[in-house]
């Protein structure tokens, strides 16, 4: 046996492991919708101020990056039989919308 195959150990049955992390996507991108939709129902709702759109509409650019990002890993966890790993760069760019998201709705809500 060669040494990079010893290491590699077994073939790797993935089972129902991508369906899962691809349904986990979609419920992530749907919470990042309904932070969206609230953050514009409370610009509409508490009067208009320019900080308060500003705020909104950082919201909903952030949502919209999250969406490419997640739409981008759902695409690839359905078509490759044995999808590629996560990017350090697409999983920074994941975590910086949803912390910038649920920032900008804390300041709406505030």
């Amino acid at each position: 046996m060669s040494a990079p195959a010893a290491r590699r150990g077994p073939d790797r049955d993935p089972g129902l492991q991508p369906e899962r992390t691809r349904l986990a996507w979609r419920r992530t991108t749907l919470s990042g919708t309904v932070v969206a939709v609230l953050a514009v129902k409370a610009v509409l709702h508490g009067g208009v101020s320019a900080a308060g759109v500003v705020a909104c509409a950082l919201c909903c650019v952030l949502w919209l990056g999250f969406l490419r990002v997640a739409h981008r890993r759902i695409h690839t966890l359905s078509t490759a039989p044995s999808p590629a790993a996560f990017t350090p760069r697409h999983a920074a760019a994941a975590v910086l919308c949803t912390v910038a998201m649920a920032v900008c709705g804390a300041a709406l809500v505030f």
